[in-house]
């Protein structure tokens, strides 16, 4: 099967309080420059971030201004971030509907807050309205969408969730029901194997395998979401830093996307995006800070070479 490929564009970001990652800025010359050597002419998506918050403090987008990547090949995945802490949803909804008025040419989807069932950093799941913000945010996202007859997919993403229970999954089902199921063109998940929580090798493709297994017949269907919706890998990556080396980065990630190639057609995959395309700041010694394929300088690692081959072999076609 082909996949739609992505990457997050920055190499800044923020913790579930906005607080931004140190680092040297952004450079949006750099950004596009290494964006066109990547993918080419093959069909593209950016990924980028936006924060809502009525108390508005730390980012607000990452990287700033993500609709200025999208053009020839490329388009915007946009990422909604819920950063409420009151009692109401109004300016939320508010948000959402004008954030498709203005980037809705550019789109090729909108994610409705980010990992909502996480609560640490990068992660929604510590504002209380959080669950009925993404089911009231799906279902105003795609009334909009609609209204305006934009081609944007309207989704949510969530981090694994190893709750037997899947009580984030279940309390979706049962605040959205049929109507929020129905809203979802797609739902996105991402996992990091062995770097928070670190795996001999030899297990990774296992534990990786089981992590989007579960995803599709546990977490999903916990919620009613039915297996024809499609899955996005909206953030995979591996860190390098201390102990940590770039050749296995780049080894890491070839076995991720051939492992998601292999998967895609019985968990329904379509969509892989790599997190992220730069460091924030190397060599300070923390591996938080060592995402990217580039370094913070915008030199390559070898997985920039690595990935630019993987989106040219499994691409889906322009």
């Amino acid at each position: 099967m082909t996949l739609r490929f992505g990457i997050y564009a920055g190499g800044l970001g923020g913790d579930q309080y906005g607080n931004v990652t140190p680092g040297p800025p952004e450079r949006a010359d750099r950004i596009a420059a290494a964006l066109d050597e990547l993918h080419g002419e093959h069909p593209f998506v950016v990924r980028g971030y936006v924060l809502y918050s009525d108390a508005r403090g730390g980012f607000q987008e990452a990287p700033p201004r993500p609709w200025q990547y999208a053009g020839a090949h490329r388009t915007l995945d946009l990422v909604v971030c819920f950063h409420e802490p009151g009692d109401t949803l109004t300016g939320w909804l508010a948000f959402l509907r004008q954030q498709i008025r203005e980037h809705g040419p550019v789109l090729s989807s909108l994610q409705i807050a980010q990992e909502p069932n996480h609560a640490g950093p990068g992660g929604n799941g510590d504002f209380p309205l959080v669950r009925r913000a993404v089911v009231e945010g799906v279902l105003a996202a795609r009334a909009e969408v609609d209204r305006l007859g934009l081609a944007v997919r309207v989704g949510c993403n969530a981090a694994p969730a190893f709750d037997p229970g899947q009580q984030y999954w279940t309390d979706l089902g049962r605040l959205g029901g049929r109507e929020f199921a129905d809203a979802l063109d797609y739902v996105g998940l991402d996992f990091f194997p062995d770097v928070f929580r670190p795996l001999p090798a030899s297990e990774l493709e296992a534990a990786a395998t089981a992590v989007m297994t579960g995803f599709r017949r546990d977490s999903l269907a916990a919620a009613g979401i039915p297996a024809t919706t499609p899955i996005h890998i909206s953030e995979n990556g591996w860190a390098t830093g201390p102990g940590r080396s770039c050749a296995r980065q780049a080894e890491v990630l070839e076995t991720m996307v051939e492992l998601v190639d292999g998967l895609a057609d019985e968990l329904g995959i379509t969509t892989y995006e790599h997190f992220g395309l730069r460091d924030s700041y190397s060599d300070q010694g923390d591996m938080n800070l060592e995402f990217g394929l580039l370094r913070s300088d915008y030199t390559p690692k070898p997985a920039f070479e690595k990935y630019r081959e993987l989106i040219a072999k499994y691409s889906a076609p322009a």
